[in-house]
C-alpha cells in the first residue's frame, strides 16, 4: 500500500540519489590517482536494510548493476546486523560479491540509534593490485590467482589496509585511493541515515511497477541473438511473456583459457543496462525493476565463470558484448534500439618504475533510430571520461603526439556511426605494457541496413619510426623502450538504417 503521491515519490528519489551523486563527487575530489579523479572511474549507490539497490548515481553501469552481489556477500558473510555502525566491508573478490580484481567496494551499513536505516557502497577501479603485469589485467593469466590480490568479504582494519596496499606497485596511491573511498561511505551513510522512516519499499515497488508495465508493451515470444568475443561466442535467447522477460544464455561457449570470462554478476548487469535501453532509460534503476526478470547464465561458461577462471576482461571486454547481443535480441521487439556501439573498452595498461597508468579509450557510438552516433566517446558498459592530456602528462612518464577522430570509421547508414579516436602515446621510459582490446577482427554490425563500424588497429612504432610500424595483437604483453610509439586505432560503431547517399 503506497503512502506517498506521486510528485512526493519523485521528490523521494531525486534527493535520495543526490545522496549518490555527492558520495561520487566525494570519492573523486580526495583520490590520489588520474583514473579515478580524471577519468571517473567509480560508482556509487544506495541499498535497502535488506541489501536490495534502492538508487544510483548516473556512473558505470558494469558497476552498478554488479554492486548488490557485493552488498549480498557482505550480508552473507556477518549478517545483517553482524557490522556494527561505523564498519565497513571491503571485498574485490569475483567469486564472492564482486567483478574483477582492480574493481574494489566497499560496502558500509547506516543505522539510526539501533536501526538498520541501509546500506551505502561505492566502486572503484584501482590502477594496480598485484599480479604478474602492471595494472593487474595481464592477458596472459591463466588463473585468478595471477591477477592479483583477492580479498573475500571482510571487515576494514588497519592491518587489512595494510595488507591490501603492500600488494599493490603502487602503494601510497592505493592508500589515498582508498582513503577517498572510506570517506564517500562516510558521508553517504550520514546523509541516508536522515531518510531513517521514508517509505523506502515504495521507491522500489515503483521500479517494478514501471518495468512490468514496460515489457507488457512489447510482443511475447522469444528473440535470439549471438556475437563473437575472443572467438568465443555468446548466445541469448530473449523471452518476453506478459509483464516478466528471461534472458538465457544457455549454448553460449565455454569459460576460456585466458581472463577473457565474466562472471554471472557482470552479466546480470548488462541484462539491466539493455533492458532500460531498450525499453525505457527513465525507469528507476533499483532492485524492483530486475525483479520481473530471469537471467539464465550456465556456470562454467564465459557469462559465468567458475573459479579458479582468469577474469580480468570480463568486467571490460565480454561485458561489452553481452550488452552487445542482448541490445541485438531487444532490437528485435524494441525501437529504441541502434546498432552496435565500438563494442570494447580499449584498455591500456603501462607500468614503469615508479607507476602503474590504466586507462580504457573511446570510440564510437552505434547510429541510432533517432539520429547519428556520438564519436570518441565511452560507450555500453563503461561511462568514464578520458585522461585529459595536461593531466595525463603530469602524471606519467610519457607524452600525447597525437589524438584525434578516427575520421570515416563509423559505419554508413540512414544514421552513421560515431567515429573512433587514433591516439599516439611516446614513451620517455622503458615500460611494460598491457593491451585487452576487441573488435580488432570482427566489425561493430549495423542495424536495419545499415553498414558496419570499422574494426580497430593496435600498431607499435619503434623509436617512433613510422616505417617500422608493428601491428600488435588485441591482447598482449611487451616491452617497450623510451622513444617508442604506442598507436591505437579504435573501432567506430555500426550504422542505423540503409544509407540514403551513396558511398564515397
Amino acid at each position: 500500500m503506497t503512502t506517498l503521491d506521486a510528485a512526493s515519490l519523485q521528490v523521494l528519489i531525486a534527493r535520495l540519489t543526490g545522496v549518490a551523486e555527492e558520495m561520487g563527487a566525494v570519492l573523486r575530489r580526495a583520490s590520489y590517482s588520474p583514473n579515478i579523479k580524471e577519468r571517473a572511474d567509480c560508482s556509487a549507490a544506495l541499498f535497502t536494510p535488506s541489501g536490495e539497490l534502492l538508487v544510483q548515481a548516473e556512473h558505470i553501469p558494469v558497476h552498478l548493476g554488479s554492486m548488490p552481489a557485493s552488498v549480498q556477500a557482505a550480508i552473507s558473510a556477518f549478517g545483517a546486523g553482524g557490522v556494527g555502525p561505523g564498519e565497513q566491508v571491503i571485498l574485490n573478490d569475483p567469486y564472492a560479491g564482486g567483478t574483477h580484481l582492480n574493481d574494489v567496494t566497499l560496502v558500509m551499513p547506516v543505522f539510526l540509534a539501533d536501526e538498520l536505516v541501509g546500506w551505502v557502497g561505492n566502486r572503484a577501479h584501482h590502477a594496480d593490485v598485484g599480479g604478474m603485469a602492471p595494472g593487474s589485467i595481464p592477458p596472459e593469466a591463466t588463473e585468478i590467482h595471477q591477477e592479483g590480490l583477492r580479498l573475500p568479504p571482510v571487515r576494514l582494519t588497519p592491518d587489512v589496509i595494510d595488507i591490501f596496499v603492500a600488494a599493490s606497485r603502487t602503494p601510497s596511491e592505493r592508500r589515498g585511493d582508498l582513503d577517498a573511498q572510506i570517506g564517500a561511505n562516510v558521508l553517504g551513510a550520514s546523509r541516508l541515515a536522515s531518510f531513517a522512516g521514508a517509505p523506502l519499499d515504495e521507491i522500489v515497488a515503483y521500479g517494478e511497477r514501471r518495468m512490468r508495465a514496460s515489457l507488457a508493451l512489447l510482443p511475447d515470444g522469444t528473440f535470439s541473438f549471438s556475437d563473437v568475443v575472443d572467438g568465443a561466442t555468446i548466445r541469448v535467447a530473449v523471452t518476453i511473456a506478459g509483464d516478466e522477460v528471461t534472458f538465457d544464455f544457455t549454448g553460449t561457449d565455454p569459460q576460456q583459457v585466458g581472463n577473457v570470462n565474466a562472471v554471472s554478476a557482470v552479466t546480470v548487469s548488462c541484462v539491466s543496462y539493455a533492458l532500460r535501453s531498450a525499453t525505457d532509460p527513465t525507469i528507476p534503476a533499483n532492485g524492483g525493476a530486475m525483479r520481473p526478470v530471469t537471467v539464465i547464465a550456465p556456470a562454467g561458461s564465459i557469462v559465468a565463470a567458475s573459479f579458479p577462471a582468469a577474469v580480468g576482461a570480463g568486467n571490460v571486454e565480454v561485458s561489452q558484448r553481452i550488452a552487445d547481443v542482448c541490445l541485438g535480441a531487444l532490437s528485435q521487439v524494441s525501437g529504441r534500439v541502434g546498432a552496435a556501439d565500438q563494442g570494447t573498452m580499449n584498455n591500456v595498461l603501462i607500468g614503469g618504475t615508479s607507476f602503474v597508468y590504466y586507462e580504457t579509450i573511446g570510440g564510437g557510438q552505434g547510429g541510432r533510430p533517432s539520429g547519428p552516433g556520438m564519436s570518441g566517446v565511452h560507450t555500453g558498459m563503461t561511462n568514464t571520461r578520458n585522461t585529459p592530456i595536461e593531466a595525463f602528462e603530469r602524471a606519467f612518464p610519457m607524452r600525447v603526439l597525437r589524438y584525434r577522430l578516427r575520421r570515416g570509421s563509423g559505419g554508413r547508414g540512414l544514421s552513421d556511426g560515431g567515429d573512433g579516436i587514433e591516439r599516439d602515446v611516446l614513451m620517455l621510459e622503458d615500460v611494460t605494457v598491457s593491451l585487452i582490446t576487441e573488435r580488432r577482427d570482427t566489425q561493430p554490425w549495423g542495424l536495419n541496413g545499415g553498414e558496419p563500424g570499422a574494426s580497430g588497429e593496435n600498431w607499435l612504432l619503434p623509436g617512433g619510426d613510422e616505417s617500422q610500424a608493428e601491428r600488435l595483437p588485441a591482447k598482449c604483453t611487451l616491452q617497450l623502450k623510451a622513444g617508442d610509439v604506442l598507436r591505437m586505432l579504435t573501432p567506430g560503431g555500426g550504422g542505423w538504417g540503409a544509407p540514403s547517399r551513396p558511398a564515397g
